[in-house]
């Protein structure tokens, strides 16, 4: 009997800080948005992302690849953006801005705490009957370590493309439109 009640009581006290690691996890995990506390002033990031619209154009026994649009934003270490856009083979004017802080810092911590710079930069392929899609690229520099990353949209390979592929993709695109605008 008294056995019984020391391993009742020692699984009660072996419970506790397993309770309290789940209420302290459980919302870190949760959370939609990665905590900008991950990024601090000594890391250094930066980007290269490159947006090509393709189409597949068949000549008979031949077929080739070419862009429609090809849209490349960099982003340096001091939040400094240059945004190219070449559309039809014809290059437009380039735009300049600076990436608010915040921001930044938001991009560097979803890249620096989601495992981003250990994702293989594996080919996706594109599948054979698809003839227009989109294919992207990312080349991220952080703390001087590089990884590159090629994928078309998802509906154009049968491969999976990891989420944290298209969250970058998300956080990107729209740092475009904003300064597409």
């Amino acid at each position: 009997m008294v056995n019984q009640m020391v391993k009742t009581s020692h699984l009660a006290l072996g419970a506790i800080p397993v309770a309290v690691a789940l209420l302290i996890s459980v919302p870190m995990l949760t959370k939609n948005e990665i905590p900008i506390s991950a990024a601090n002033s000594f890391d250094t990031l930066e980007i290269e992302y490159t947006k090509h619209q393709l189409k597949r154009l068949s000549y008979g026994v031949t077929e080739r690849v070419g862009a429609e649009k090809t849209e490349i934003l960099s982003i340096k270490n001091d939040g400094t953006l240059k945004y190219s856009v070449t559309e039809q083979g014809y290059l437009q004017p380039d735009k300049r801005s600076k990436l608010d802080e915040s921001k930044l810092n938001k991009i560097k911590a979803l890249i620096k705490e989601t495992g981003f710079m250990s994702i293989p930069s594996e080919s996706f392929p594109v599948l054979e009957d698809v003839t227009e899609y989109q294919k992207s690229n990312v080349r991220v520099t952080l703390n001087g370590r590089v990884n590159q990353i090629h994928w078309p949209e998802q509906g154009a390979t049968d491969g999976f493309i990891p989420p944290i592929i298209t969250m970058v993709e998300a956080e990107l695109d729209q740092v475009i439109s904003e300064i597409g605008k």
